[in-house]
Protein backbone atom coordinates (compact mmCIF):
# COMPACT_ATOMS: atom_id res chain seq x y z
CA UNK A 1 0.00 0.00 0.00
CA UNK A 2 1.38 3.41 -0.97
CA UNK A 3 1.70 6.30 1.47
CA UNK A 4 -1.23 8.06 -0.20
CA UNK A 5 -3.40 4.95 0.02
CA UNK A 6 -2.47 4.46 3.68
CA UNK A 7 -3.38 8.06 4.45
CA UNK A 8 -6.69 7.67 2.63
CA UNK A 9 -7.47 4.47 4.53
CA UNK A 10 -6.60 6.13 7.83
CA UNK A 11 -8.89 9.06 7.03
CA UNK A 12 -11.73 6.73 6.08
CA UNK A 13 -11.32 4.79 9.34
CA UNK A 14 -11.44 8.01 11.32
CA UNK A 15 -14.67 9.21 9.67
CA UNK A 16 -17.71 9.18 11.90
CA UNK A 17 -20.15 6.61 10.52
CA UNK A 18 -23.19 8.27 12.08
CA UNK A 19 -22.61 11.92 11.18
CA UNK A 20 -22.24 12.92 7.55
CA UNK A 21 -20.66 16.31 6.83
CA UNK A 22 -18.34 15.98 9.84
CA UNK A 23 -15.25 15.68 7.68
CA UNK A 24 -16.48 17.22 4.42
CA UNK A 25 -14.35 20.30 3.70
CA UNK A 26 -13.51 20.38 7.41
CA UNK A 27 -10.63 22.78 6.84
CA UNK A 28 -13.04 25.41 5.47
CA UNK A 29 -15.49 25.19 8.36
CA UNK A 30 -15.49 27.65 11.24
CA UNK A 31 -15.52 25.20 14.16
CA UNK A 32 -16.55 26.36 17.63
CA UNK A 33 -13.47 24.81 19.21
CA UNK A 34 -11.08 25.19 16.30
CA UNK A 35 -11.35 21.66 14.92
CA UNK A 36 -13.89 18.95 14.08
CA UNK A 37 -15.21 17.14 17.18
CA UNK A 38 -14.68 13.46 17.93
CA UNK A 39 -17.57 11.26 18.99
CA UNK A 40 -15.75 8.06 19.94
CA UNK A 41 -17.02 8.00 23.55
CA UNK A 42 -20.66 8.75 22.84
CA UNK A 43 -20.61 6.41 19.83
CA UNK A 44 -19.52 3.62 22.17
CA UNK A 45 -22.33 4.55 24.57
CA UNK A 46 -24.76 4.47 21.66
CA UNK A 47 -23.62 1.09 20.36
CA UNK A 48 -23.69 -0.48 23.83
CA UNK A 49 -27.08 0.96 24.81
CA UNK A 50 -29.19 1.20 21.66
CA UNK A 51 -32.32 -0.90 21.49
CA UNK A 52 -32.51 -0.91 17.69
CA UNK A 53 -29.86 -1.62 15.05
CA UNK A 54 -31.31 -0.48 11.76
CA UNK A 55 -30.26 -1.99 8.41
CA UNK A 56 -27.77 0.09 6.48
CA UNK A 57 -29.55 2.41 4.07
CA UNK A 58 -32.95 1.98 5.73
CA UNK A 59 -35.24 4.95 6.28
CA UNK A 60 -34.78 4.56 10.05
CA UNK A 61 -30.98 4.70 9.79
CA UNK A 62 -31.18 7.67 7.41
CA UNK A 63 -33.40 9.65 9.80
CA UNK A 64 -31.27 8.70 12.82
CA UNK A 65 -28.04 9.80 11.15
CA UNK A 66 -29.65 12.98 9.79
CA UNK A 67 -30.62 14.08 13.30
CA UNK A 68 -27.17 13.21 14.65
CA UNK A 69 -25.59 15.26 11.85
CA UNK A 70 -27.87 18.23 12.59
CA UNK A 71 -27.01 18.06 16.30
CA UNK A 72 -23.31 17.96 15.44
CA UNK A 73 -23.57 21.04 13.24
CA UNK A 74 -25.68 22.94 15.76
CA UNK A 75 -23.22 22.19 18.57
CA UNK A 76 -19.90 22.58 16.79
CA UNK A 77 -20.34 24.94 13.84
CA UNK A 78 -20.63 28.68 14.38
CA UNK A 79 -21.85 29.86 10.96
CA UNK A 80 -25.13 28.90 9.30
CA UNK A 81 -23.42 29.09 5.92
CA UNK A 82 -21.46 25.98 6.94
CA UNK A 83 -24.59 23.94 7.74
CA UNK A 84 -25.52 21.18 5.28
CA UNK A 85 -28.25 19.40 7.25
CA UNK A 86 -30.80 22.25 7.20
CA UNK A 87 -32.20 24.92 4.89
CA UNK A 88 -31.20 28.03 6.91
CA UNK A 89 -33.69 30.32 5.13
CA UNK A 90 -36.72 28.17 5.98
CA UNK A 91 -35.65 26.32 9.11
CA UNK A 92 -37.84 26.45 12.21
CA UNK A 93 -37.63 24.44 15.45
CA UNK A 94 -40.81 23.95 17.49
CA UNK A 95 -40.62 22.19 20.87
CA UNK A 96 -43.75 21.09 22.76
CA UNK A 97 -45.93 23.49 20.79
CA UNK A 98 -43.98 26.64 21.71
CA UNK A 99 -43.31 29.45 19.25
CA UNK A 100 -40.82 28.28 16.65
CA UNK A 101 -37.16 29.31 16.63
CA UNK A 102 -35.40 30.31 13.42
CA UNK A 103 -32.07 28.79 12.43
CA UNK A 104 -30.21 31.84 13.76
CA UNK A 105 -32.12 31.78 17.06
CA UNK A 106 -31.52 28.06 17.49
CA UNK A 107 -27.79 28.42 16.79
CA UNK A 108 -27.49 31.28 19.28
CA UNK A 109 -29.38 29.46 22.05
CA UNK A 110 -27.77 26.04 21.54
CA UNK A 111 -29.54 22.69 21.43
CA UNK A 112 -30.11 22.32 25.19
CA UNK A 113 -31.58 25.77 25.70
CA UNK A 114 -33.71 25.47 22.58
CA UNK A 115 -35.14 22.13 23.72
CA UNK A 116 -35.54 22.98 27.42
CA UNK A 117 -37.03 26.47 27.29
CA UNK A 118 -40.54 26.53 28.74
CA UNK A 119 -43.22 28.85 30.08
CA UNK A 120 -43.82 27.17 33.44
CA UNK A 121 -44.12 29.30 36.59
CA UNK A 122 -40.72 30.05 38.14
CA UNK A 123 -41.22 27.67 41.07
CA UNK A 124 -41.71 24.75 38.68
CA UNK A 125 -38.76 25.43 36.40
CA UNK A 126 -36.14 22.72 36.87
CA UNK A 127 -33.86 24.45 34.37
CA UNK A 128 -33.99 28.13 33.43
CA UNK A 129 -32.92 28.27 29.80
CA UNK A 130 -33.30 32.04 29.66
CA UNK A 131 -30.52 32.38 32.26
CA UNK A 132 -28.12 30.04 30.46
CA UNK A 133 -25.73 30.82 27.63
CA UNK A 134 -24.79 28.40 24.87
CA UNK A 135 -21.56 27.60 26.71
CA UNK A 136 -23.02 27.26 30.22
CA UNK A 137 -25.81 24.97 29.04
CA UNK A 138 -23.44 22.59 27.29
CA UNK A 139 -21.04 22.62 30.22
CA UNK A 140 -23.87 21.68 32.61
CA UNK A 141 -24.82 18.60 30.59
CA UNK A 142 -21.24 17.62 29.73
CA UNK A 143 -20.60 17.63 33.47
CA UNK A 144 -23.65 15.47 34.21
CA UNK A 145 -23.04 13.03 31.34
CA UNK A 146 -19.25 12.63 30.94
CA UNK A 147 -19.74 9.82 28.40
CA UNK A 148 -22.25 11.83 26.42
CA UNK A 149 -26.02 11.87 25.97
CA UNK A 150 -26.89 9.41 23.24
CA UNK A 151 -29.85 9.41 20.86
CA UNK A 152 -31.59 6.78 18.76
CA UNK A 153 -34.61 6.42 16.50
CA UNK A 154 -37.14 3.90 17.82
CA UNK A 155 -39.65 4.05 14.97
CA UNK A 156 -40.30 5.96 11.76
CA UNK A 157 -43.96 6.32 10.80
CA UNK A 158 -43.73 8.14 7.47
CA UNK A 159 -41.15 8.96 4.82
CA UNK A 160 -40.14 12.26 3.27
CA UNK A 161 -41.06 15.00 2.75
CA UNK A 162 -42.77 14.92 6.17
CA UNK A 163 -41.07 12.35 8.39
CA UNK A 164 -42.68 11.34 11.69
CA UNK A 165 -40.58 9.44 14.20
CA UNK A 166 -40.20 8.28 17.79
CA UNK A 167 -36.88 8.70 19.60
CA UNK A 168 -35.02 7.85 22.79
CA UNK A 169 -32.33 9.91 24.59
CA UNK A 170 -30.13 8.43 27.34
CA UNK A 171 -26.94 8.81 29.34
CA UNK A 172 -25.44 7.92 32.70
CA UNK A 173 -25.58 10.54 35.44
CA UNK A 174 -21.92 10.30 36.47
CA UNK A 175 -21.06 13.93 37.16
CA UNK A 176 -22.65 16.79 39.13
CA UNK A 177 -25.61 18.71 37.71
CA UNK A 178 -26.68 22.10 39.05
CA UNK A 179 -25.72 21.32 42.65
CA UNK A 180 -26.94 17.72 42.57
CA UNK A 181 -24.53 14.87 43.13
CA UNK A 182 -24.33 12.13 40.49
CA UNK A 183 -26.14 8.85 41.08
CA UNK A 184 -24.43 6.79 38.40
CA UNK A 185 -27.86 5.73 37.15
CA UNK A 186 -29.12 5.78 33.60
CA UNK A 187 -31.27 8.80 32.77
CA UNK A 188 -33.48 8.53 29.71
CA UNK A 189 -36.61 9.84 28.05
CA UNK A 190 -38.56 9.21 24.86
CA UNK A 191 -40.39 11.57 22.57
CA UNK A 192 -42.00 12.12 19.18
CA UNK A 193 -40.95 14.34 16.33
CA UNK A 194 -41.69 15.42 12.78
CA UNK A 195 -39.11 16.50 10.25
CA UNK A 196 -40.10 18.33 7.07
CA UNK A 197 -37.35 18.16 4.45
CA UNK A 198 -36.75 19.70 1.02
CA UNK A 199 -35.79 17.88 -2.16
CA UNK A 200 -32.16 17.72 -0.95
CA UNK A 201 -33.32 16.20 2.37
CA UNK A 202 -32.36 19.36 4.27
CA UNK A 203 -34.55 20.05 7.30
CA UNK A 204 -36.99 22.96 7.00
CA UNK A 205 -39.28 22.35 9.97
CA UNK A 206 -38.53 20.26 13.05
CA UNK A 207 -41.15 19.64 15.72
CA UNK A 208 -40.25 17.81 18.95
CA UNK A 209 -42.62 16.65 21.70
CA UNK A 210 -41.46 15.12 24.98
CA UNK A 211 -41.88 15.37 28.77
CA UNK A 212 -38.92 17.25 30.36
CA UNK A 213 -39.88 15.78 33.75
CA UNK A 214 -38.58 12.40 32.53
CA UNK A 215 -35.14 13.96 32.10
CA UNK A 216 -35.06 16.05 35.26
CA UNK A 217 -36.58 13.34 37.42
CA UNK A 218 -33.30 11.47 37.05
CA UNK A 219 -31.01 14.50 37.32
CA UNK A 220 -32.64 15.93 40.45
CA UNK A 221 -32.65 12.56 42.19
CA UNK A 222 -29.06 13.14 43.28
CA UNK A 223 -28.60 14.59 46.75
CA UNK A 224 -27.75 18.26 47.11
CA UNK A 225 -24.00 18.68 47.06
CA UNK A 226 -24.27 21.55 49.55
CA UNK A 227 -26.38 19.45 51.92
CA UNK A 228 -23.94 16.54 51.66
CA UNK A 229 -21.02 18.80 52.47
CA UNK A 230 -22.83 20.37 55.42
CA UNK A 231 -23.82 16.95 56.75
CA UNK A 232 -20.19 15.97 56.98
CA UNK A 233 -19.62 18.90 59.28
CA UNK A 234 -16.37 20.64 60.05
CA UNK A 235 -13.69 18.06 60.85
CA UNK A 236 -12.08 20.38 63.40
CA UNK A 237 -15.29 20.59 65.46
CA UNK A 238 -15.50 16.86 66.02
CA UNK A 239 -14.62 15.52 69.46
CA UNK A 240 -11.62 13.25 69.72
Amino acid sequence: MSTAEAAEASTAAARDKYRSFLHDEAEKIQWRHGRPPTYDTVNQLFEEGRTKEWPKGSLEETVQNAIKSWEMELTHKTRLQDFKSINPDKFKLIVNGREGLSAEETLKAGSYNALLKNSLPEEFKFYKAEEESFESSHEAFRSAFPRGFSWEVLSVYSGPPLIAFKFRHWGFFEGPFKGHAPTGEKVEFCGLGTLKVDESLRAEDVEIYYDPAELFGGLLKGSSIEDSTAAQGCPFSKKT
